[in-house]
C-alpha cells in the first residue's frame, strides 16, 4: 500500500504501464517529490537518485561495481562499455564545445577503466530552430575530437523536438574499448597506504563555463581543459605501473569523485589542501563567484590511486605527457574514517570534504 504523501492513486497498480509498475514496485520515499537540478550535479542527490531509484531495479554484477564503465569479457577478451549525455550551456565555450565534450567524455570514461577506446555512437536531440551552422560546427568538432582520440564514430541517431522543448542541442555518446589482460583498474582496489595523484590543475572546465555565463574577464582567458585522456593513461600503463583506481573528476569535482571511491572501497581518503594544484585565475574566479574549486568540474584531468612503490614512475610518466605536466601527489588512502574524505587545510586544521547536497554549477557538461 502506498502512503498518501506520494500523491499516487491507490488504484494505480490495477492499470497498465507506469501504474502497473508502481503497483508492483512501490516508489521509494525521498525528500523530493520532483527532480531538481541538483539531482544531476554529481553530489549527494545524484547518488541518492541512482542508489534508491535506478540501481535496485537493474542490479547485476557489472552495474554493482559502479565504475566509469561496465567491464566484461567475450571469448577471453575484456571490454569496457560506457555511455554519457551532455547538456552543457552554452554549447560553445572557451576551449571547446558540446561536440568535443561529448567525444572526450566517453573516451575518458573508457580510459578510466584502462581500456583502449575503439568505437563511439552518437545520439543527437535537436531543438527546432537550432542554427544549421551551429549544428555543422558541432559535428565538425566531434569529427576532429574523434580523430585526435583515435576512435571511430560508427553508429548513431538523430531526433528533433518542438521549439522550446529542449535547449538547442543535447548529445549522448556511448563507447566501447578493449582492456589489456594485465590491467585491473576499478574503485574497489583502493587500499590503505595507496597514494592519490591528480594529473594537473583542477576546476578549469567549470570556471571556463561560468566565466562566459557571468561575463567575467581575466588577464589570461580561462579555457576549458576538455581533452582525451586515453593517451595519458596509456603512457602511464606503458611505464609498467600497477594503477589501482582511475577516475576523471567531472561533475562534483575531485572531492565527489574521491568520496565515491572511498565508499566503494570502504576506505578513507586524506587530502592535503596545500598540494592541490589550482591556477591563480581559477582561484580568483572561484573567490569572485563564491565557489569551492574542490567541487568544480574538470574535463581533462584524472585522479590516479597507486601503491606507494609506483608513485615515482607514475609521476614521471604523467609529467612527460602534455596533459600531465603539472601532476601532483595530493593525498593518501587510509583505513581511518572509511567512506569519508578528510582534508588537512592550509592553516593546519582538518575538515571533512563531503559531497555537495545542492547544485553548485548546473549544466556544465
Amino acid at each position: 500500500m502506498l502512503p498518501e504523501s506520494t500523491g499516487i492513486s491507490r488504484d494505480a497498480g490495477h492499470g497498465n504501464g507506469l501504474g502497473a509498475m508502481i503497483g508492483t514496485c512501490p516508489l521509494p520515499i525521498a525528500d523530493y517529490q520532483e527532480i531538481v537540478l541538483a539531482h544531476g550535479g554529481g553530489g549527494k542527490l545524484s547518488q541518492q537518485l541512482i542508489q534508491q531509484i535506478v540501481l535496485p531495479q537493474f542490479r547485476n554484477e557489472f552495474l554493482d561495481v559502479q565504475h566509469d564503465g561496465a567491464v566484461f569479457s567475450v571469448d577471453g577478451t575484456r571490454f569496457a562499455f560506457s555511455t554519457d549525455s551532455f547538456v552543457v550551456s552554452p554549447i560553445f565555450f572557451p576551449g571547446g564545445d558540446i561536440g568535443k565534450l561529448a567525444v572526450h567524455g566517453t573516451v575518458n570514461d573508457l580510459a578510466m577503466c584502462g581500456a583502449y577506446p575503439l568505437y563511439l555512437s552518437a545520439g543527437f536531440i535537436l531543438e527546432e530552430g537550432l542554427s544549421m551552422r551551429d549544428f555543422w560546427a558541432v559535428v565538425l568538432s566531434m569529427r576532429e575530437a574523434a580523430a585526435a582520440a583515435g576512435v571511430a564514430l560508427v553508429t548513431g541517431d538523430t531526433k528533433v523536438v518542438d521549439r522550446g522543448k529542449a535547449d538547442r542541442i543535447f548529445i549522448n555518446t556511448s563507447g566501447i574499448g578493449v582492456i589489456p589482460p594485465e590491467v585491473n583498474i576499478h574503485p574497489g582496489r583502493a587500499q590503505p597506504g595507496d597514494i592519490v595523484i591528480v594529473s594537473g590543475e583542477i576546476a578549469v572546465h567549470g570556471i571556463a563555463i561560468m566565466s562566459v555565463r557571468e561575463g567575467l574577464e581575466f588577464e589570461t582567458e580561462i579555457l576549458s581543459d576538455t581533452a582525451p585522456l586515453n593517451g595519458l593513461v596509456h603512457a602511464v600503463l606503458a611505464a609498467g605501473t600497477d594503477i589501482h583506481v582511475l577516475r576523471d573528476p567531472t561533475r562534483g569535482g575531485i572531492t565527489s569523485a574521491l568520496s565515491e571511491i572511498a565508499q566503494s572501497a570502504h576506505v578513507g581518503v586524506y587530502l592535503e589542501e596545500a598540494r592541490i594544484p589550482i591556477g591563480e585565475e581559477v582561484k580568483g574566479a572561484c573567490e569572485i563567484l563564491g565557489l569551492d574549486p574542490l567541487y568544480v568540474a574538470n574535463e581533462g584531468k584524472l585522479l590516479a590511486i597507486v601503491s606507494a612503490d609506483d608513485v615515482a614512475p607514475v609521476l614521471a610518466a604523467m609529467r612527460a605527457h602534455p596533459l600531465g605536466e603539472k601532476a601532483m601527489v595530493i593525498g593518501s588512502v587510509t583505513e581511518d574514517h572509511p567512506g569519508f574524505v578528510i582534508m588537512k587545510t592550509r592553516i593546519g586544521g582538518t575538515r571533512v570534504v563531503d559531497m555537495l547536497s545542492g547544485e553548485q554549477l548546473p549544466r556544465i557538461c
